[in-house]
């Protein structure tokens, strides 16, 4: 019998939907027996959008906007204040989701979103009991309160101790919560790659002989692509950049007007990130767990930035480089030419090196089999929906 399995993304950022994606190519390469339908949680709740009602913009897209002219100061404040406002249609959420479900049966619902998570079990029980629950966390580790992880009938899914730990102190017992070996990745960071460096760096106008380092700040990019650049250039570093530059038009127009004394490339959108991964040896970024996975993955020791911009929840993952061994963290990039050449010293960068060595991250490969479990062990969920716990309080 084949079982429908109800994946929940949203479109602020990258990560989460990327997640899903490559969670569903593993599965369909298992040939595993399920039905996987992707919901965006806007879509899902955009008839009670209050933000996108009050200006105009979905609230996934007013995130991007942030993130792509980066407008991050003072995310630590902001969280709190988006929580608030998230509590405040909380009772509208769930009447909305558990309409949905009782008009479309899920065997299992996997969430890849934080902060509505409540919503969704409160509603997922009440359209259909007994149905399992799980938030897979696409961050290294949480930021509570009320951020991924939530004490809730759930079971969690956890790339790192840390978070592991976090599941803990929420009071889930340790059969609701799995440690993979990381993040999810696409499963093309573990394709066999055959290539000659030197050709193809040549055939982007590169030089053979120089370090490289592939600089990329997510799906949405950043202005601070181009300020790294210049730095770098202004410095006579003796490197030269991949730069990935995702949606962000202005700083790829930047990039390709830089009168620039070190060799550079600079790209848009694209799915070959690991393609030019390969061609590099180290990265520059923000400290996304996404990206500083992907990196990890093609053996690139990182650097990356954290200050008062550095999105709240993303400030963990810049000690958890620290505490791997496996790059460096600077407080702002305009000291990038001296991190560089920190990074580039032959210790340094073997001792980098050897701590990346010892990372073997599987966890797109092995959450298909957690998924398993959880499903064998739930079995089905009541045939017939019980009558909505709310009445019609729409906001």
């Amino acid at each position: 019998m084949r079982r429908k399995i109800d994946f929940i993304y949203i479109d602020a950022g990258g990560g989460h939907r990327a997640a899903a994606k490559a969670l569903a190519e593993v599965i369909g390469e298992q040939q595993r027996p399920w039905d996987l339908q992707f919901l965006c949680i806007q879509d899902l709740l955009d008839s009670i959008d209050y933000i996108r009602k009050s200006v105009g913009i979905p609230f996934q897209d007013l995130y991007n906007i942030m993130l792509r002219r980066g407008w991050t100061l003072g995310t630590a404040q902001m969280v709190p204040v988006m929580h608030l406002a998230i509590r405040m249609s909380h009772r509208a959420q769930v009447e909305v989701l558990t309409r949905h479900w009782a008009a479309h049966r899920p065997d299992m619902v996997v969430s890849l979103i934080p902060h509505y998570n409540r919503a969704l079990r409160e509603a997922l029980d009440h359209a259909w009991p007994g149905t399992p629950f799980v938030t897979i966390l696409t961050d290294i580790a949480d930021y509570p309160p009320n951020f991924w992880i939530e004490p809730l009938d759930q079971h969690v899914v956890c790339g790192s101790e840390r978070a592991v730990r976090q599941a803990h102190a929420m009071g889930l017992p340790e059969s609701r919560v799995v440690k993979t070996s990381g993040m999810i990745l696409n499963p093309r960071f573990y394709a066999p790659r055959e290539m000659n460096r030197a050709e193809e760096r040549a055939r982007l106008g590169l030089r053979a002989d120089l370090p490289t380092g592939l600089v990329l700040f997510g799906g949405e990019g950043s202005l601070d692509m181009a300020r790294i650049a210049k730095c770098l250039s202004d410095a006579a570093s003796g490197v030269q950049l991949i730069l990935l530059c995702g949606r962000n038009q202005e700083a790829l127009r930047q990039l390709r007007s830089l009168d620039s004394r070190i060799p550079l490339f600079a790209e848009g959108f694209t799915k070959d990130v690991p393609h030019f991964m390969a061609l590099a040896d180290f990265f520059i970024g923000k400290p996304g767990p996404g990206s500083i996975s992907e990196a990890i993955a093609m053996g690139l020791p990182v650097i990356v930035e954290r200050n008062a911009w550095t999105l709240a929840h993303e400030r963990y993952n810049a000690d958890w480089i620290e505490e791997r061994g496996v790059g460096l963290v600077v407080r702002s990039f305009s000291k990038i030419a001296d991190a560089v050449r920190t990074l580039l010293t032959p210790e340094r960068y073997q001792r980098f090196r050897e701590g990346i060595s010892g990372m073997r991250n599987r966890a797109v490969y092995e959450i298909p089999a957690v998924l398993e479990d959880i499903l064998s062990r739930s079995g089905y969920p009541n045939e017939t929906p019980p009558a909505p716990a709310y009445g019609n309080a729409i906001m």
